[in-house]
């Protein structure tokens, strides 16, 4: 068993890793870090401007071990691979349990235009998400629902927060992204676009199960989701082509964001697939 290499938190390079879990550093060395198999191994073989996404990588030598496949990519790819001592993860981890592998990434967010240029007929637009967990979370279900890509406009949380990283579950490397956009600009290039916008909030004249009955959902469709606590403010909403709310069936006060965010995303990919059916991952 080989000794790691790096056994000091204090090191030069382990400090310059752990203040990636700071925002303003993380947007002025447009690097964040991706923690623990799934994520890394998602970075592995992914690439941000050309340039391999994964810039560089500390794992415990029992990590090392039990996802060599992972390290030995990562080595091929050109990243520098450092064994570490438990202390060192500890230090760069943001979890209670870190599973032994931290990554340092390059952003991986796309101008808007790009966005625009690739014709997107479904689209998740995150204004004013304040929570990284549900951020991350509503990502990994528009990438679960086949979306096209999605916003955060400039109201809302830093999607390489680390809690948004680990939420993501490895999709944050699967979706274009594109971060920093005022929720006006997203409407008007959007509907430029041919898009129909479409705000999700409790407030909203028409419902869910009225949208798929009238067949509108198999449009190219933009959901926008707002703040957890307050859902959309009346501004963002009067910029939607409709608000529609998730009709509640049973008695429930309401839905958490993710779930509402999945509920609405999974019918208009539905409505969108209904000629072919909807593609299984079960399915080879």
């Amino acid at each position: 068993m080989a000794a790691p290499e790096l056994i000091s938190p204090r090191s030069q390079r382990v400090a310059a890793a752990r203040r990636l879990a700071r925002r303003n550093f993380r947007g002025k060395e447009r690097r964040f870090l991706a923690e623990g198999p799934q994520a890394v191994r998602e970075a592995v073989g992914h690439r941000s401007d050309g340039e391999p996404t994964l810039i560089e990588l500390f794992a415990t030598v029992e990590a090392a071990e039990r996802y060599e496949g992972i390290v030995a990519e990562a080595r091929a790819e050109g990243a520098r691979v450092h064994l570490a001592a438990d202390s060192v993860i500890d230090e760069l981890s943001q979890t209670v349990t870190p599973q032994g592998l931290v990554g340092v990434c390059r952003f991986l967010d796309r101008p808007f235009d790009e966005i625009l240029q690739a014709r997107p007929k479904l689209v998740a637009v995150l204004a004013h998400v304040r929570d990284p967990g549900n951020a991350g979370t509503v990502l990994r279900c528009a990438d679960a629902a086949g979306a096209d890509a999605i916003v955060l406009t400039d109201a809302s949380v830093d999607v390489y927060n680390p809690k948004s990283v680990r939420a993501s579950v490895g999709s944050l490397f699967h979706l274009p992204l594109a971060v920093g956009v005022p929720v006006e600009q997203v409407v008007a290039g959007l509907k430029g676009a041919g898009v129909r916008i479409v705000a999700a909030d409790g407030a909203g004249l028409r419902d869910l199960d009225t949208e798929l009955d009238e067949g509108v959902l198999g449009r190219p469709t933009a959901w926008i989701f707002g703040n957890e606590a307050w859902g959309l403010p009346e501004e963002t909403r009067a910029l939607a082509d409709e608000v529609v709310r998730v009709p509640l069936h049973g008695k429930a006060e309401s839905l958490n964001l993710a779930t509402a965010a999945a509920v609405c995303l999974y019918a208009s990919a539905r409505a969108q697939r209904a000629s072919g059916g909807c593609r299984s991952v079960t399915q080879s």
